[in-house]
């Protein structure tokens, strides 16, 4: 599988030449490299190719390193009927540069592309309908990112006195605890009951 699979990456990485910026061999399939200016022309190869026939649009996904300049990796995936293989092209972005949409050669990848834009604030131009698609239409930022807070900003709840959904802030209430730690269970150097000889040494 490794040598049809090396195969085919240098196959492919000599068709599309410097329109990808790199390759290599993931765990069960081909990653090339893409650019936003290549990636429309990268996925026109590998679909349209007679000897790729990539024709299978599987899935679009994002993936976030905040402390990158190009903190998101878009991530596409492929699956070819005719070889039996699949592919997997990455780009990097970031918050404010858009990706072309990939919606005109695979009409999968048009609620793709918006899951990618609800959840990350992925970008994606020439898309026709990107808007939310998981979220509702008045949530205030994108909640995969990474540095999106767990609670989220406003809580939901139906109000029985006003027969409606309210929104509100998110309110963290804790109690004060207080921790004792010369407890038994606690404590660093406590000795339980019955390991009073094995201190004895």
């Amino acid at each position: 599988m490794a040598h049809t699979l090396q195969s085919l990456g240098e196959s492919i990485a000599a068709k599309l030449g410097d329109k990808l910026s790199g390759w290599s061999i993931g765990v069960d399939m081909v990653t090339l490299e893409a650019t936003p200016e290549t990636l429309i022309d990268v996925l026109a190869l590998l679909r349209d190719d007679g000897a790729l026939r990539f024709v299978s649009f599987t899935d679009v996904c994002g993936a976030d390193y905040p402390a990158r300049e190009k903190r998101f990796d878009v991530v596409y995936h492929l699956l070819s009927p005719t070889l039996n293989e699949r592919v997997r092209i990455r780009v990097q972005t970031d918050e404010v540069t858009p990706v072309p949409s990939a919606t005109a050669l695979y009409h999968g990848a048009d609620w793709f592309e918006r899951e990618a834009y609800d959840l990350f604030g992925i970008l994606f131009t020439g898309h026709h309908d990107l808007r939310r698609i998981l979220t509702d239409y008045g949530f205030d930022g994108h909640p995969l990112r990474k540095d999106f807070p767990t609670t989220g900003f406003v809580e939901v709840r139906y109000d029985e006195v006003e027969k409606r959904v309210i929104y509100e802030p998110v309110k963290l209430v804790q109690e004060f605890r207080n921790f004792d730690f010369l407890s038994p269970w606690e404590g660093p150097d406590a000795v339980l009951p019955g390991d009073e000889k094995a201190k004895t040494n």
